[in-house]
């Protein structure tokens, strides 16, 4: 009963699903108000699928400048490793670096690769196009999720956090296996965790010394975040304004982003964008930051709103939702994808 209750209270461990499932009759609405199934793709028209789900990550990093962005540049499937290689010297890409799908999320095959041995062995095991990326060396992860309606010039930050991917530190005593082992987020994940840190798995961690586990910084992942509203305002504002009117007809979605600190990021400098997710992202605020199950469901519904609006007034100005049948053919690939991707993240 103990068990139970502690489930129940917990709701930020429940499966997506379940948290989503009470409120998805708002989304019903939608679809019958707006005769369209797929009523959300006009939101962000420059993103497949309005960027819901299945988007390629190289039309995410056309969209953007060069400088918001780290180095980045595309491996196919089956390719020569020779090549791949070639394209890193030519990159100036160094190692330690960041690969991970073209298409994906939730960290999915996100690894980060130490030597040319780790490189070749993720290719050799990859049957899908993935991204090199070099590794932004910034101490603080953040995301931001930034929503403009199209006829203003101004948008809103609705969520701001600190995202501290999941880790662990050292004390000179105890091995890697047992510090995951108490750790509360770790120890349910023991299984993924030994898969990719076996080499590691019985070593002292020596003390101080901070190993990340996951550098994928999704709560689905075992991040932990930290809130960090106090300090939205408009300067803040303004850079993100700035950075959506270049990427061009971005109106609602989430950005993660490295940078130095807040107060940089505010000023405009030293950040690198990671990403930026479009209708599909999630807004995650709602995590490990106090909110209670129903302030959850108030700020999911809020944001539904909103793109709800944006993709109304999209389609109002010509650019129509997807058909139905292509939306569902789109989406099946999509999931099917993802299913392929997480069998192949066991064993890589």
């Amino acid at each position: 009963m103990k068990k139970l209750l502690h489930t129940i209270i917990n709701w930020e461990a429940w499966p997506f699903k379940l948290i989503y499932a009470p409120i998805t009759p708002v989304w019903l609405w939608y679809i019958m108000r707006s005769g369209a199934v797929w009523f959300f793709t006009p939101s962000n028209p420059k993103l497949t699928f309005g960027g819901m789900e299945g988007e390629p990550k190289k039309e995410m990093y056309d969209l953007l400048p060069k400088a918001l962005y780290p180095t980045t540049f595309n491996v196919k499937p089956g390719s020569d490793f020779k090549e791949v290689l070639h394209q890193l010297n030519q990159s100036g890409i160094e190692y330690p670096l960041i690969v991970k799908p073209e298409i994906g999320g939730q960290g999915i095959l996100l690894r980060k690769v130490d030597k040319e041995e780790e490189l070749l062995h993720y290719h050799s095991k990859l049957p899908f196009e993935y991204i090199v990326q070099r590794m932004v060396h910034y101490p603080m992860e953040v995301s931001i999720f930034y929503i403009r309606h199209p006829l203003e010039p101004r948008g809103t930050i609705t969520g701001f956090l600190h995202k501290i991917p999941l880790q662990v530190t050292g004390d000179g005593k105890h091995t890697l296996a047992e510090l995951i082992q108490y750790h509360p987020k770790g120890k349910k994940r023991v299984g993924e965790l030994h898969s990719k840190h076996k080499e590691k798995w019985d070593e002292v961690i020596p003390r101080g010394e901070r190993y990340v586990l996951s550098h994928a910084a999704n709560h689905n992942r075992g991040a932990h975040f930290i809130d960090l509203k106090e300090h939205i305002d408009d300067q803040l504002v303004s850079i993100f304004d700035a950075i959506s009117h270049q990427v061009n007809d971005f109106f609602y979605g989430r950005y993660d982003i490295m940078c130095t600190n807040v107060e940089d990021l505010r000023n405009g400098k030293n950040f690198s964008i990671l990403e930026f997710n479009g209708c599909g992202a999630e807004p995650n605020h709602f995590y490990d930051t106090g909110y209670t199950l129903a302030g959850a469901w108030r700020e999911i519904l809020k944001h539904w709103k909103a793109l709800y609006k944006i993709s109304r007034y999209n389609r109002k100005q010509g650019i129509a939702p997807w058909p139905t049948q292509k939306g569902r053919r789109f989406l099946r690939d999509a999931k099917q994808l993802q299913r392929k991707m997480k069998r192949v993240d066991a064993s890589v």
